[in-house]
C-alpha cells in the first residue's frame, strides 16, 4: 500500500510538472516573433503579448463572431488596409480572395495586429496612461477610444483610470482592465 501511494504520488508530481512546463512553453512560444515585430512597430512587446493573451491565449486557429481570425483576432478589413498601406500587391489580392488564410497565419497575424496598434498609439504617444487607450482603441475600434478620451479644451487628460471608467461597453472595460493588470505583472515580473 505504501508503494502504491508513493507511486501514485510521485505520478501526480510529473503530471503536474508537465502541465506546468507546458503551459509555460504554451504561452511563449511566440515571444520571439512577438519581441520582433513589437520592435518593428516601437510596441512594448509586454504589450502585445498581453493582448494576445486576451484575445486568444496564444491558439492561432482561433475565429471571432464578427470574423476576426488568429492570434490577434485581426479582422479582414485590418488586414486588406495593412496590406493597401504597405503595398504588398500578393497579400491584398490574398485578402480579398481568401482572408482568413492569410491572417491564420501566426507571423502575418502578428504583423498586422501590431501595425495596427502602432496605428492608434501614434495618436496617444505623449498622453499618460496611453495603454489604456491603445487597447480600448484596438478592441472597440479608435473612433470610440477617442470619443472616451475627449476633454474639454484646456483640461488635462484623463489618467488610465478615468478613461476606463468613461469606457461605456462593460465588455470593453473588461477587456482594458484585464490586459492592463496582466501586462502589469508582466513588466514587474521581468524587473
Amino acid at each position: 500500500m505504501k508503494r502504491l501511494s508513493l507511486v501514485l504520488i510521485i505520478l501526480i508530481a510529473l503530471c503536474a510538472a508537465g502541465l506546468y512546463f507546458f503551459n509555460q512553453y504554451w504561452i511563449h512560444r511566440f515571444d520571439a516573433l512577438i519581441a520582433r515585430q513589437a520592435a518593428v512597430y516601437r510596441l512594448d512587446p509586454d504589450l502585445v503579448w498581453s493582448v494576445i493573451y486576451e484575445e486568444t491565449y496564444f491558439r492561432p486557429w482561433m475565429k471571432g463572431e464578427a470574423g476576426e481570425v488568429g492570434l490577434m483576432q485581426v479582422t479582414p478589413t485590418v488586414g486588406r488596409e495593412w496590406a493597401a498601406e504597405t503595398g504588398m500587391r500578393e497579400l491584398a489580392e490574398r485578402m480579398k480572395r481568401d482572408p482568413e488564410t492569410a491572417l491564420s497565419d501566426p507571423e502575418r497575424n502578428i504583423q498586422i495586429g501590431c501595425w495596427y496598434l502602432e496605428k492608434i498609439a501614434k495618436d496617444y504617444r505623449d498622453t499618460p496612461g496611453a495603454e489604456a487607450r491603445v487597447v480600448a482603441g484596438y478592441n472597440a475600434g479608435p473612433s470610440r477610444a477617442e470619443e472616451w478620451s475627449r476633454v474639454a479644451s484646456g483640461q488635462r487628460p484623463l489618467t488610465a483610470e478615468e478613461f476606463i471608467a468613461r469606457i461605456d461597453f462593460p465588455t470593453t472595460r473588461a477587456y482594458v482592465t484585464n490586459i492592463l493588470e496582466r501586462y502589469r505583472r508582466r513588466k514587474a515580473s521581468s524587473r
